[in-house]
């Protein structure tokens, strides 16, 4: 299916993505939809990350630990057979590089270290394609944690080295065998376990989703990858700023992450959603998981099932903050097909040797489909966020291929 929405001129820049309301909305979107005994828990996470936010000692030891930990900063790395192909001058920021395989390393060490300077002993985390739960377990060893991670019994079945790897560094894995059983339906369940042990556990959410402060929060510990690129391109291209940013859509904390570091350039950014998952591009107005956004729904207001073969593109809604960045026309959210985003796994495996995770796969078949036709003019310099490896999207595509 071609794109739903057309696309608009980017909007000037107006300060977009910058802290929320007082109400922890933007625009119309977000808020703080939680039950009557999360609304404090979600107070106290506010003001917990506001204080060290602001405090040079919590950013310090965050920045030491995404270096010395993760790997940071990843490089920028441009896709010169691919870019010879397609006519435009991809570069792809590498978040697959990251200790762990993903951008997910990013927020959760954040949120680690928050829940502990909050005293919080234990971290609940949901998880689709697992690589937020690998990243949640990791943070739990390092720093002395128990971790306890919900995922669905759908995706257990398709991720099962990412489970292992989980049970590895001590995590509790509880498969959620209701509804759906993916994504959706594990970080209710997450939030439910929140509410029974709020004065011992962090909930450590995996994306842009959420009552607030979570979706400002995790874009704000996922800014770092917009940042890095943003003076990374200045040094590397030679406009300094690319055409074209653009991100795999789930949640979207990748997205949201390197939209930040360019949400002020005159740079179009553009937002990738699975075909059967596109909150965005098709979804009404609803509430779900603590947040006011876009979701897919019936005619009578339901929630409907989402469908990706990427895991963590699985969800039938997206972050308010993207939701938001859609209707200033800010980005433009996009769709891409199962087969299309398999076939551009292959494509960049056999043309850069480097094997995406299925998410990102996505962002990288909307580049190709628009480069072919036309929608990307010759030469066009195109920053795309890697946002994990593929090891764990082997036994898919090995079924498939």
């Amino acid at each position: 299916m071609r794109d739903v929405l057309p696309w608009r001129e980017p909007a000037p820049p107006d300060g977009t993505m910058g802290e929320p309301g007082a109400r922890g909305r933007f625009g119309e979107y977000g808020g703080r939809y939680a039950p009557e005994s999360l609304v404090e828990a979600c107070r106290e996470v506010g003001e917990a990350f506001r204080e060290a936010w602001a405090d040079p000692g919590f950013r310090g030891a965050l920045a030491r630990l995404l270096a010395v930990h993760a790997g940071r900063p990843t490089p920028l790395t441009p896709a010169l057979r691919l870019s010879e192909e397609l006519g435009v001058r991809l570069h792809l920021k590498r978040e697959d590089l990251t200790h762990t395989g993903s951008h997910k390393i990013n927020n959760v060490l954040g949120q680690a270290l928050l829940a502990t300077r909050m005293g919080r002993r234990r971290l609940i985390a949901e998880t689709g394609a697992g690589q937020h739960g690998v990243a949640t377990a990791t943070a739990a060893a390092l720093l002395g944690l128990e971790a306890t991670v919900f995922m669905g019994e759908r995706d257990i079945e398709r991720q099962a080295l990412n489970v292992f790897r989980m049970r590895m560094l001590g995590a509790e894995v509880i498969p959620v065998t209701s509804g759906s059983r993916t994504l959706k339906d594990a970080t209710s369940e997450a939030m439910r376990a929140w509410v029974g042990a709020t004065g011992d556990s962090h909930y450590c959410i995996g994306s842009v989703i959420g009552p607030d402060p979570y979706p400002w929060m995790v874009r704000e510990f996922q800014r770092v990858i917009g940042d890095e690129a943003r003076a990374q391109c200045a040094a590397e291209l030679r406009t300094g700023v690319p055409d074209h940013v653009v991100a795999c859509v789930g949640g979207g904390s990748n997205a949201a992450g390197t939209f930040a570091g360019f949400a002020d350039t005159p740079a179009r950014l553009v937002g990738v959603e699975a075909e059967g998952g596109a909150g965005a591009a098709r979804g009404r107005l609803g509430v779900l998981h603590g947040c006011r956004s876009l979701f897919l729904q019936n005619g009578d207001g339901q929630i409907t099932q989402a469908h990706s073969i990427a895991p963590g593109l699985d969800y039938p809604g997206v972050g308010p903050e993207h939701a938001h960045l859609r209707d200033l026309g800010r980005a433009r959210y996009v769709t891409v097909t199962d087969d299309e985003a398999v076939a551009a796994a292959v494509r960049l495996a056999r043309t850069e040797g480097i094997l995406p995770a299925l998410e990102s796969a996505h962002a990288l078949a909307w580049v190709i489909r628009a480069a072919g036709g036309g929608e990307l003019p010759a030469g066009s310099t195109v920053l795309m966020t890697l946002s994990g490896r593929g090891d764990k999207d082997v036994a898919a595509l090995k079924e498939l291929l």
